[in-house]
């Protein structure tokens, strides 16, 4: 049992867990845009989602303290390690065209990290700006990227599932942003600590309200896709209703994170049985 709850950990903090919701949620607007991009892009953004939250959440830790590093740590180091090898790998495979399109997301990845701002901080501590990011970086990877790579047109749908996808993001944060409220510095200005919880969760709700409202003005809508985008909805409003300041260790790093892997798992069996 010891062995079974170590090897979950290590899931959800070597960022696994992340690494398979940029994943879906990437494939599911690879169904709703009829993309067919191929395995290495869709590898590239597993491994290059690992790579880019491991930085993030590791990277100066392990500078202040790498000779203390903790066992797990160190392993979690490593994993990194060999998933930007990777990363690297499969990066030698795409057109040079692609790295450019892939620019403003590693420059908004870097600079939440990275201390490049005056008094050495990073985007990460401008005040209520840091959930605006993370969706921002999520919607470009999983809505921007595929379409880019493929080279499809870009039109009027397009524009839609971005917005719909930066708008979900943000909701599905929330949890996130209300399990951190007991340890966030209040200099970091988050919606709890600004809003309160409760107006924090009704903002969260109006966000999925407006993702339900922008299906409607789709000008190619599969059914059987929107019934699983409204399904969906519905549930993370149901997981932004639940958070709680004290709740329990894996409800925003497993279950609401995990929201898109089911999102996608939806979409494979009601393809079964189209509407």
């Amino acid at each position: 049992m010891k062995l079974v709850r170590g090897l979950f950990d290590f899931y959800i903090n070597s960022s696994m867990h992340v690494a398979f919701a940029v994943l879906c949620l990437s494939l599911v607007t690879q169904n709703q845009l009829h993309l067919e991009v191929g395995f290495l892009f869709n590898w590239f953004l597993f491994f290059g989602t690992i790579t880019g939250y491991n930085f993030v959440k590791y990277a100066s830790l392990a500078g202040l303290h790498h000779r203390n590093l903790t066992d797990k740590l160190k392993i979690i180091q490593a994993f990194s390690f060999l998933c930007f090898l990777i990363l690297l790998i499969i990066l030698f495979q795409f057109e040079f065209q692609f790295y450019i399109y892939c620019i403003p997301l590693v420059l908004l990845t870097l600079f939440y990290a990275l201390p490049v701002m005056p008094q050495k901080r990073n985007l990460r501590h401008i005040p209520t700006l840091k959930i605006f990011i993370i969706a921002a970086v999520w919607s470009g990877v999983t809505a921007y990227l595929p379409v880019v790579y493929k080279e499809a047109v870009w039109d009027w749908d397009v524009t839609l599932i971005l917005v719909q996808r930066f708008l979900f993001v943000l909701a599905l944060i929330i949890p996130f942003e209300i399990r951190d409220v007991k340890y966030d510095s209040e200099l970091l200005g988050t919606l709890p600590q600004l809003l309160g919880i409760k107006k924090t969760k009704l903002f969260g709700l109006a966000l999925l309200a407006i993702c339900v409202t922008l299906e409607f003005f789709k000008v190619s809508i599969t059914p059987y896709l929107s019934v699983v985008h409204n399904l969906i909805i519905g549930l993370t409003g149901l997981a932004i209703l639940r958070a709680l300041k004290n709740q329990s260790t894996y409800y925003a790093s497993f279950f609401v994170e995990g929201i898109p892997i089911l999102w996608y798992l939806f979409v494979l069996i009601f393809s079964q049985f189209p509407i």
